[in-house]
């Protein structure tokens, strides 16, 4: 049950985010991302490790989308701060991607290559979803996607060694639960 909310969720922050962004109102998928991240946080055994994670993701997201704003590679049409850095949509859509480090991407865990592969293909295979509903607009296509290949092929083994140090769903997690007892 907690997989099959756990996507169900991502699915509908994603989309509220890309529409959202797409259509002059940037605050909708940060609403739906933050009743998302409740739920989620409600579920986990040990919410203050999975709350490090989710905003750990955040951190990592705003670094990385800023920079392809700040190389001239990509541009959104609403909520940037700052023509430098990303939207504040696309940063909560990650801290809505580190919900599923744990639940419906686990199964990568222990898999770099595996992951690896999945985050060069899946990575801009988002973005370009993203641009087909206009939530993004590719300023050079061919660089943007070849740096959101490498840079998720990167990240995707690093987020999920991240999220085994961070596991707040797993009981049997003694790493999630010696963290969660020292932010208690």
């Amino acid at each position: 049950m907690n997989l099959l909310i756990n996507i169900t969720a991502f699915k509908l922050g994603w989309l509220s985010s890309v529409f959202g962004g797409a259509q002059q109102i940037p605050w909708l998928g940060p609403l739906v991302v933050l009743i998302a991240v409740a739920i989620h946080l409600a579920r986990a055994e040990r919410p203050n490790s999975e709350l490090i994670l989710i905003l750990s993701c955040g951190l990592i997201g705003a670094t990385f989308d800023s920079a392809l704003v700040a190389a001239g590679w990509v541009t959104f049409p609403s909520g940037m701060v700052s023509e430098l850095t990303a939207p504040y949509w696309i940063v909560t859509m990650w801290m809505l991607f580190g919900t599923t480090i744990n639940l419906s991407m686990r199964w990568m865990r222990g898999r770099p290559l595996l992951a690896s592969a999945f985050g060069f293909i899946g990575g801009p295979l988002a973005y370009i979803a993203g641009h087909k509903i206009g939530g993004i607009q590719f300023v050079d296509q061919p660089a943007a996607v070849a740096m959101l290949a490498i840079g998720w092929a990167i990240m995707m083994p690093l987020l999920m060694h991240l999220g085994e140090r961070l596991d707040g769903i797993s009981p049997e997690s003694p790493q999630g639960s010696v963290i969660g007892q020292r932010i208690s």
